[in-house]
């Protein structure tokens, strides 16, 4: 006889307590195997797939794509058919997920059957949709020999993404629990191995295409509908995923931090010109994102207050070590801060390349909640929207943003004469818990010193 076992939405970690469906992966009548992504969803940090720990038919789906599943909710139903000798078929992954489990001894585990070979008696289940027409055959599940602790789907896409066995990861968290540290840690070993790999070697696989064509139009993320409100006569919009969580963000930090903004044109015509000098000189193109952020790194270098959070409970001001530079990105599921790790070791072509990746990224829909959490500082180039000046809203728990406007000819005072120049305007907002104007006045003239003259950049390196 077969048995029905519930999936439920696990725990996707970073906090999250809710996701939205995107997109099914499978149909009712579908048969799975262990590990297999089943469903898309949207959480308010990340596009996820959501692999199904079980391998057998889905009986049952619960939620419309566009539906909102707060996690711990039932997800899919699967039935797994059991051998005639007693033995069954495989009823889990052994992933250890938060918020579900599987029991089944692993030595006893086999490969999933067909959805020909389950059993006529299986128990009658509602459906939500109707079954498929023609079931798909189950690819075969890798063998297991025992439990691999993983702490959400996250950190197993990631390393599947990235060739890595979890069996032969060790894990830092409580009993051994494989966190997404582990995985990454073990991935910059991968890259530090493969770059002591020939010329000759390394050209082989260089071929081999990496990624999906270019011209793969990314798909949309179904929104929640919006519904009438017939006592205003006006249209409720939800406040649900990246739109939700900036909303509650904004509100946070206006709640909490004391903030203050100030601000300074700077003629940024010798700043436009080295950029050009340095991509004429040829290798990688220097965005001005990238020369932006170099200067910010070195500002919070001579002042580091601006570069750290608050300790409410301890009634602290905590000065980070290391600069991750976050920067607002708005596509179209909403405004993201993508995060660049480690900014004040990169140099301007590093910074540049990240940018990019992490922009193209962010517009697809694929950045992981790591590569959205742990900013220290961001800098919103709003310019791109021809706008000169904000005052933005710090991006709880950090000290302080660098806003950027629009750079445009203007009339400017040059060597004692009227000239037209290439003139931005730079504001800065910082919690003025960390320090006063004098410190946040001396940040921003350094970066519009370093705007207006690169060389200042250069003489304090």
């Amino acid at each position: 006889m077969a048995q029905v076992l519930e999936f439920k939405l696990p725990d996707l970690g970073e906090g999250l307590t809710e996701a939205s469906i995107v997109t099914w992966l499978v149909q009712v009548g579908d048969v799975v195997a262990v590990d297999q992504p089943v469903v898309e969803v949207e959480t308010a940090k990340a596009m996820v797939e959501v692999p199904c720990p079980y391998g057998g038919v889905v009986t049952a789906r619960f939620g419309e794509e566009g539906s909102e599943l707060p996690v711990g909710s039932p997800l899919l139903t699967v039935a797994v058919g059991t051998a005639a000798d007693g033995e069954g078929d495989d009823e889990g992954s052994g992933n250890v997920l938060v918020g579900y489990g599987t029991t089944a001894a692993p030595a006893r585990r086999r490969r999933v059957r067909r959805q020909d070979d389950v059993p006529a008696a299986a128990p009658a289940v509602p459906t939500r949709t109707a079954p498929a027409a023609s079931p798909a055959p189950a690819p075969d599940a890798a063998p297991r020999s025992g439990p691999v602790p993983v702490i959400s789907p996250l950190v197993r896409k990631l390393a599947r993404e990235h060739g890595l066995d979890l069996r032969e990861l060790p894990g830092s968290g409580p009993d051994g629990l494989i966190l997404r540290a582990d995985v990454e840690s073990a991935m910059r070993e991968t890259v530090q191995v493969r770059a002591h790999v020939t010329e000759a070697e390394a050209a082989a696989p260089a071929a081999a295409p990496t990624q999906a064509p270019a011209q793969a139009p990314a798909q949309a993320p179904a929104q929640a509908p919006a519904s009438s409100d017939t006592s205003a006569g006006g249209i409720r919009v939800p406040l649900r995923g990246i739109r939700g969580a900036v909303a509650d963000k904004l509100s946070r930090s206006r709640r909490e931090i004391p903030d203050a903004t100030c601000w300074v044109d700077a003629d940024a015509t010798e700043f436009m010109h080295a950029r050009v000098a340095m991509n004429a000189a040829g290798g990688e193109k220097i965005s001005v994102l990238a020369l932006l952020a170099r200067i910010c790194t070195a500002a919070l270098a001579r002042y580091p207050e601006l570069n750290s959070r608050v300790d409410l409970a301890a009634r602290e001001v905590v000065q980070l070590d290391g600069v991750h530079l976050g920067f607002a990105a708005q596509t179209e599921r909403g405004l993201v801060v993508p995060v660049v790790k480690d900014a004040h070791v990169r140099d301007a072509e590093s910074l540049s390349a990240e940018f990019a990746r992490l922009t193209e990224a962010a517009r697809a829909g694929r950045l992981t909640p790591g590569e959205l959490t742990g900013g220290t500082f961001t800098l919103n180039n709003y310019g791109v929207f021809g706008v000169d000046g904000s005052t933005p809203i710090i991006n709880h728990p950090e000290a302080a943003m660098l806003g950027v406007g629009r750079i445009i000819p203007k009339p400017w005072v040059h060597q004692g004469e009227l000239a037209v120049r290439q003139v931005v305007q730079l504001s800065l907002t910082f919690d003025h818990r960390v320090c006063d104007g004098g410190t946040a006045g001396g940040f921003l003239r350094y970066v519009a010193d370093c705007v207006e003259q690169p060389a200042v950049l250069l003489r304090t390196l």
